[in-house]
């Protein structure tokens, strides 16, 4: 096992590891065992405004560089991650409870091509051509970085959501400040000093580790920050939208919360369509706004899907974090445990657990881990259907005609994600057409590609992550326009006054 030891603190400004002097501490415990890995001294508002003023400073310099020079220390970036790629595998484990085998084979392969990916991407911020619109100006688009960016990140999937908010904002020419989750911030620190020593200049990323209440409010509002990128809950979401209008107004990108429908039709591949649901709603504990939450199933394979699932899900192995063979880790936290049992036992009283909710014991107890959970005959209405659990839990309800099962899938406030099941090629079409999410996937569900946007409608938010199109989020368009005639006296000046 590789050592964390190499973060000294937990706040990283202007290069270097520094401490909190809020005065405050908070823990990060290892979510399998309970163990506290760390006891982080917690970011205060002091630090936030050393960490605004560091990402300030270094804002001409770097929003100057060319883009050959932002793509090559972001490409050494990640070569760096690819020796480190077992230090980082081991760190994000540990935090965050997740099986070694998702922090080797998904967490830390795709922050690597993430940053890849915005190392060639750095090269080619385009705009529209420069042509004459009109007939005597010469117009051309230029794109220019924001400034500095405050962006919140979330704990279940740290390294990942670091990437993402740190490498679009400085392909740009951007600099940043990040606040991680205070219980999950090591992976996080560990990016920061790594692109520090691919060649990033003091102060282009900085991270601050405190609460959401101190440092995340603090950052928000900070007067210095043009820009806020959050991710997390939606009811927080909204706090953010309100306190950057009111230090501002600034810009907002939001990526929220989820409520997946997964639909399968009557003509579906089900064996495949019981595989994807059970990866699906499974992976990272259920810890994912883009996790199938709702199983939307025809009638007529209702039962045998329901069947299949339970069967699958019973051979899921729930086991220490450390080991290959684990396929299940734990929640992130007993308390976040709580809040899923909770919405599962209340379902008792209008629907029926198939399989799992409960927590096991034996040498797992002291760890936050839940079983598989799979929930039927729940009322489209119910909170189990409606709310986000965020844990390994889904609820399947059945469906008669297509446009029932459109229906029930736009059925949420949320729009982040979604999947179809068929064979049919205008059924999928329709689906695609219909359904509103930032994404819907045919015959799959959860794949992520750098080259393809990550984003949401309606209460999961807007703006995208990733892609070429995050750096809608991430520049000001401006546009220049040339007079073309030397001539003192324009034309349309005699719409103001006669010569």
């Amino acid at each position: 096992m590789s050592s964390v030891s190499s973060v000294s603190s937990f706040q990283y400004i202007n290069g270097a590891f520094r401490d909190g002097t809020s005065g405050t501490t908070g823990d990060v415990v290892d979510p399998a065992s309970g163990t506290t890995l760390h006891t982080v001294a917690l970011a205060g508002t002091d630090d936030v405004d050393r960490a605004v003023a560091a990402a300030r400073d270094a804002l001409p310099e770097w929003s100057r560089a060319t883009p050959g020079e932002r793509s090559a220390v972001l490409a050494r970036a990640a070569r760096l991650l690819e020796e480190r790629a077992e230090e980082f595998a081991w760190a994000e484990t540990l935090q965050a409870g997740k099986p070694i085998r998702l922090s080797r084979e998904f967490d830390v392969p795709g922050t690597i091509d993430n940053t890849d990916f915005f190392a060639g991407a750095a090269r080619n911020l385009e705009g529209r051509a420069a042509a004459e619109y009109s007939a005597d100006h010469t117009s051309m688009i230029r794109r220019e970085p924001v400034g500095v960016v405050g962006s919140i990140a979330p704990w279940n999937y740290p390294l990942q959501m670091a990437a993402w908010k740190i490498l679009p904002a400085v392909a740009a020419g951007n600099t940043i400040v990040l606040k991680p989750a205070e219980n999950t911030p090591v992976t996080s620190l560990l990016l920061a000093r790594t692109l520090t020593e691919a060649g990033l200049p003091d102060g282009v990323v900085n991270v601050v580790t405190g609460t959401g209440q101190t440092a995340g409010v603090h950052l928000v509002r900070h007067p210095d920050v043009a820009m806020v990128s959050f991710t997390g809950s939606t009811v927080v979401g909204r706090q953010v939208m309100a306190g950057a209008a009111a230090s501002g107004p600034k810009r907002v990108h939001l990526e929220l919360g989820g409520k997946a429908p997964f639909v399968v039709h009557d003509d579906a591949d089900l064996t495949a369509a019981i595989h994807g649901a059970v990866a699906a709603s499974l992976i990272n504990t259920g810890q994912d706004c883009t996790a199938a939450t709702r199983a939307i199933v025809h009638r007529s394979r209702h039962a045998e899907f329901v069947s299949g699932v339970a069967d699958l899900y019973a051979t899921v192995r729930l086991g220490p974090t450390g080991e290959e063979a684990t396929d299940l880790g734990p929640l992130i936290s007993g308390r976040h445990r709580r809040k899923v049992a909770g919405m599962v036992d209340r379902a008792r009283a209008y629907a029926r657990v198939v399989t799992g909710g409960a927590a096991p014991g034996g040498d797992l107890a002291t760890g936050s881990y839940y079983e598989p959970t799979l929930v039927v005959d729940a009322p489209a209405a119910s909170e189990i259907v409606r709310e986000e659990v965020f844990g390994p839990v889904l609820a399947v309800l059945p469906f008669d005609t297509d446009d029932e099962a459109v229906a029930l899938a736009n059925d949420t406030p949320y729009g982040l994600a979604a999947s179809v099941w068929t064979r049919d090629v205008y059924r999928a079409l329709r689906a695609t057409r219909e359904i509103q999410a930032g994404c819907v996937w045919v015959n799959d569900h959860i794949p992520i590609i750098s080259e393809m946007p990550h984003g949401g409608y309606k209460g999961s938010g807007f703006g995208k992550d990733m892609s070429t199109y995050s750096f809608e989020e991430y520049t000001n368009v401006k546009h220049v326009m040339h007079d073309l005639t030397a001539e003192a006296a324009k034309p349309w000046h005699r719409t103001v006054f006669r010569l």
